[in-house]
C-alpha cells in the first residue's frame, strides 16, 4: 500500500501517494482526477524498482489550491514538479502525465532535461504550439461552443459541476466521458457541460462505487475551481511558451492512448498523433490501445503498466 504525506514545493503544500525505492518516478493526473486516479500503477511500478510519487496537483484534492487564477499556468504546474523533485533530495526523475497532466509532463521535459531523463505521456499529444492563442483560433474558425469556451467564465462551470457532486462525477469518469467527442467537447445552448446525461446508467467495469465515491467526497471538499483555473490559462500558456516554439523534447519518450479517446480521434488529435516525432526524436513507443477511452490508466492498467514499466526500466538503464 502506498503511504501518503503532505510535501512543500514551489511554496505550495502538495498532498502526494508514494511507494517503493529506487530512481524518482513522478506521475501527474488530469481533469477531473486525483492522485488515487494512479492507483493501479503505483504499485506496479514500485514493484518494478522504482521511488514513485503521484500528487493531487495544484488546485486539487488535498493540495493548496491558490486563488488567483494565474497562479495555474504551465509555468506554475511545471515548477510544482520541478520542487517536489527536489524536496525529496533528487536531481533527476522520470516523468508521467495524463490528461492535463500529459502536458505537465512534456514541459516538465521540454523545460528542465537537465532534471527530467524520460517522459511518458498518456491521451494528450505533445505541444504543438499554434500560429495563435487557443481560444482565438477557435473563435476565429466560428467555434464558440467548445468546453474550453465555457470553462472560461469563473463561477459559471464551478456551478455546474458543484449542483451535484455525485452526479457529476458518475456522468464525467463513468458515463460516456470523452469517447463521443459530441457530447463530451461541445457545449450546446442551455445544456450545460454535462448535457442531459443521464446518471442512471451503470458504472463501467473498471469505476467501482467506491472508487467514485473516493472521487466524489474529494470533490465536495475542494470544489472545482482550481481544477479549472487550469483551463483558464490556455491562451496564457501558448504567451509564456513562445521561447520554445518548434522545440523537441529530445529525451526517451512514450505516448500511450485509448482508440476510442476523442482527444486522439478528433481531426486536430489524430493529427498530432501521427505526427508524434516531429516533437519526441527520441519517441520508444506509440501504444494505441483497441476500445479503451480517455481515462486510459484505469481503464485498462494491465497493458498501460505493462508499457510503462518496460520503459522506465530501458530508460533507467541508459
Amino acid at each position: 500500500m502506498p503511504s501518503t504525506r503532505m510535501i512543500k514545493a514551489n511554496g505550495v503544500e502538495l498532498f502526494v501517494r508514494e511507494a517503493g525505492q529506487g530512481p524518482l518516478v513522478v506521475l501527474c493526473h488530469g481533469w477531473p482526477e486525483l492522485s488515487y486516479s494512479w492507483r493501479h500503477q503505483i504499485p506496479a511500478v514500485a514493484e518494478a524498482g522504482f521511488h514513485v510519487v503521484a500528487p493531487d496537483m495544484r488546485g486539487y484534492g488535498q493540495s493548496a489550491a491558490p486563488l488567483d487564477m494565474n497562479a495555474y499556468s504551465i509555468f506554475d504546474t511545471v515548477g510544482d514538479v520541478v520542487g517536489l523533485v527536489q524536496a525529496l533530495g533528487e536531481t533527476k526523475a522520470m516523468v508521467v502525465g495524463h490528461d492535463w497532466g500529459a502536458p505537465v509532463a512534456w514541459h516538465a521535459a521540454l523545460f528542465r532535461p537537465d532534471i527530467f531523463t524520460a517522459v511518458a505521456g498518456l491521451s494528450v499529444p505533445p505541444p504543438f504550439r499554434g500560429r495563435g492563442k487557443p481560444l482565438d483560433l477557435l473563435r476565429q474558425g466560428g467555434v464558440t461552443n467548445f468546453y474550453w469556451q465555457y470553462f472560461q467564465t469563473p463561477g459559471v462551470a464551478e456551478a455546474e459541476l458543484e449542483r451535484d457532486v455525485a452526479r457529476t462525477m458518475r456522468i464525467v469518469l463513468g458515463g460516456r466521458g470523452l469517447a463521443d467527442p459530441t457530447a463530451a467537447m461541445f457545449v450546446q445552448e442551455g445544456k450545460g457541460f454535462l448535457g442531459h446525461a443521464g446518471a442512471d446508467e451503470p458504472l463501467p467495469g473498471w469505476l467501482s462505487e467506491a472508487d467514485l465515491a473516493y472521487f466524489t467526497e474529494a470533490f465536495r471538499k475542494s470544489g472545482f475551481r482550481g481544477g479549472l483555473n487550469w483551463y483558464r490559462n490556455i491562451d496564457r500558456n501558448w504567451e509564456l511558451t513562445a521561447p520554445w516554439q518548434d522545440a523537441q523534447i529530445h529525451q526517451p519518450s512514450l505516448f500511450i492512448a485509448g482508440s476510442k479517446d476523442a482527444v486522439i480521434t478528433g481531426l486536430i488529435g489524430a493529427k498530432r498523433v501521427n505526427e508524434l516525432e516531429r516533437v519526441l526524436p527520441n519517441l520508444k513507443r506509440k501504444l494505441i490501445i483497441e476500445g479503451a477511452g480517455h481515462w486510459v490508466q484505469q481503464e485498462r492498467p494491465e497493458e498501460v503498466n505493462a508499457a510503462l514499466v518496460t520503459f522506465l526500466k530501458e530508460s533507467a538503464a541508459q
